[in-house]
């Protein structure tokens, strides 16, 4: 009888434990966050990528009640971040803003130290990005039709800038020899922000970017363009025809960008974030920032966990047989 006594009250005291435990984190997850949250990025301050991490990242911060803090991890195409983040305490205090490069780099790497599929959870769809086709001011190609010229008598004399090995501005650079059927001598940045300082400086004669570092220096003319990489004209450079109707058919090249967490991040964290998330992206300053460097805000259904997590699956399927058939990888 006295042991039955015993044996009741021992599970009296799990159970107590337990729900201890479990309102403990229950709490703790009802009072993120704390503390400052760390977005990391992949690329170098100053590139597109960090442009949209600290234009939304004040907004986001405003809603969670907390500083946002960029952290830029740079090197292997975005590889060395994503394993930072991969690593990280699943507590949604270190998160991870990266463009399409989370699904290439699965062709890309023989010695990936991460699965984009299976170490992260998935915070929401953040920004698409077209891409533009630039030249150094005194390049001598005034238009595509003089650059295409220009390209083929010139060849690997010519310098195409990009911001690494399976960056998307390699990938568009890749894109853009193909169809013209030309090699020229690419010259590889850790980011697009060093190679847009050479390619303004005069040091490389073109690099293919992103429109939210572009189209200022574009409309000051301290660049020339030649392209956009889009179906469609731009509204924020209506007057630069797309590369499609100057007769490379078919180039497209967008840029989306999407927000992750270790894997393990509770539910209610990750919920949280995709609210603050989505709070940024209404924001009107953010809007019309976007809007002026010719950025697409994604539909209401991608800016969501699942939403990512579907986006990124297609992407992977979609980008792994084209940088196969290339045959660019990276140990």
């Amino acid at each position: 009888m006295q042991m039955a006594v015993r044996f009741k009250h021992w599970l009296t005291a799990v159970a107590g434990a337990a729900s201890l435990v479990a309102t403990g984190a229950a709490v703790a997850q009802a009072a993120f966050p704390a503390k400052p949250v760390t977005v990391v990025v992949p690329f170098s301050a100053g590139g597109p990528t960090d442009v949209v991490a600290r234009l939304i990242g004040v907004p986001m911060g405003k809603a969670l009640g907390q500083t946002v803090i960029i952290d830029n991890a740079l090197g292997a195409g975005g590889t060395i971040a994503a394993a930072k983040v991969a690593r990280a305490a699943p507590d949604g205090y270190t998160i991870f803003l990266h463009h399409m490069g989370m699904s290439t780099a699965p062709a890309l790497y023989r010695k990936l130290s991460f699965d984009p599929l299976k170490d992260f959870e998935y915070i929401g769809q953040v920004v698409d990005v077209p891409m533009t086709l630039l030249g150094r001011k005194d390049l001598p190609a005034n238009n595509f039709k003089e650059l295409q010229a220009y390209v083929k008598a010139n060849g690997n004399k010519v310098t195409l800038a990009n911001a690494g090995l399976g960056a998307v501005s390699h990938l568009c650079g890749l894109l853009f020899m193909s169809q013209m059927g030309v090699e020229l001598t690419t010259v590889p940045y850790k980011g697009t922000g060093p190679a847009m300082n050479d390619l303004l400086g005069g040091q490389v004669d073109l690099l293919c970017d992103q429109t939210t570092q572009t189209v200022p220096f574009i409309k000051d003319g301290r660049i020339k363009v030649y392209g956009v990489t889009t179906h469609n004209r731009l509204g924020s450079l209506p007057n630069v025809p797309t590369l499609d109707e100057q007769g490379l058919k078919a180039f497209e090249v967008k840029v989306w960008h999407g927000m992750y967490a270790p894997k393990g991040t509770p539910k209610e964290v990750i919920d949280k974030l995709n609210a603050a998330l989505k709070t940024a992206m209404a924001d009107p300053h953010v809007k019309q920032r976007l809007a002026e460097l010719s950025s697409d805000i994604p539909s209401a259904d991608k800016m969501t966990p699942e939403g990512l997590r579907t986006h990124l699956t297609a992407e992977i399927a979609k980008w792994g047989p084209v940088i196969k058939k290339a045959g660019i990888y990276a140990d």
